[in-house]
């Protein structure tokens, strides 16, 4: 079994934390979504590390450990971000991408770039392909509306434990089963009221960009799409889109399940990844 190491990089001039596995093969890139991080792909490293996959997971720039964001439109950054690590990591084709919400808008886009040569990606629960409501959902949020508009200074430990609870009731199906641990993971990177603030600003920011983000007929390589069935943030149906213009794509929702696979369902989601692009094996 293959250990996890994390250490930092720069791509397309971006520091990052990487999360890191030297396995065999070409790798499984792994993209989160907005406000998360690298650690969202926890159990599918540890399912991957079992199969003796190489694979790697990045903060994206804007959130977690990553820089900051530099003006302008997010979208082309992180495309620019995506494009560069995944030339790093398989100069010569062949990775898998997989991505989160905007991590699956990020592997979509990086899929329309045929020169890389990928072998396959696995959009999960991608946004900008219906009316975006996560966004929305996140703001009215009374937690959130509480949390910015306090008067006073909240302390670190408070400030957690609030983003804890906001994301375990709006990220999943079942917010009791979900692992305590990837809770405290999420909201670790939120040091102060400030990065709430930030984080809302980067998504009304990027909310015209993911209007119409996508030029899906550029995509050659095989596509898997996975949604949980009961995910509040983007609706299932976005998946009709890609199978519109792509209609060799697989979708897989996934019953009692949010907006977080990887969390929420990691055995099944693990098990859909590792056996793309080979025919999918379903559960009895």
């Amino acid at each position: 079994m293959q250990p996890l190491f994390e250490h930092r990089a720069q791509f397309a001039g971006y520091e990052t934390r990487l999360l890191e596995l030297e396995g065999d093969g070409p790798p499984v890139i792994l993209f989160h979504g907005f406000s998360d991080s690298a650690d969202t792909w926890r159990f599918t490293l540890d399912a991957l590390a079992r199969r003796d996959r190489r694979a790697v997971a990045v903060d994206l720039p804007g959130f977690a450990t990553a820089a900051h964001l530099k003006p302008g439109e997010v979208l082309p950054q992180l495309d620019a971000f995506a494009r560069a690590l995944t030339e790093h990591y398989a100069p010569d084709g062949g990775a898998i991408a997989s991505g989160n919400s905007l991590g699956g808008a990020v592997a979509l886009r990086l899929a329309q770039n045929p020169e890389l040569g990928l072998a396959g990606i696995v959009p999960v629960a991608p946004a900008g392909l219906d009316m975006a409501r996560w966004l929305s959902i996140i703001e009215r949020e009374p937690l959130v509306r509480a949390l910015l508009a306090s008067p006073v200074p909240i302390p670190r430990r408070i400030l957690t434990d609030v983003v804890g609870r906001i994301y375990r009731t709006i990220a999943f199906a079942s917010p009791r089963k979900v692992d305590p641990k990837m809770v405290s993971l999420f909201a670790s990177h939120f040091g102060e009221r400030a990065d709430v603030a930030r984080f809302l600003a980067t998504g009304r920011r990027m909310m015209p960009e993911l209007r119409d983000p996508f030029e899906l007929e550029k995509i050659e390589c095989p596509v898997l799409v996975v949604w949980g069935k009961q995910d509040r943030m983007v609706h299932s149906g976005g998946a009709q889109r890609v199978v519109n213009a792509l209609p060799e794509t697989q979708v897989e929702v996934i019953e009692r399940c949010g907006h977080c696979p990887q969390v929420e369902a990691p055995d099944r989601f693990a098990e859909l990844l590792l056996s793309f692009p080979e025919p999918l094996v379903r559960a009895a």
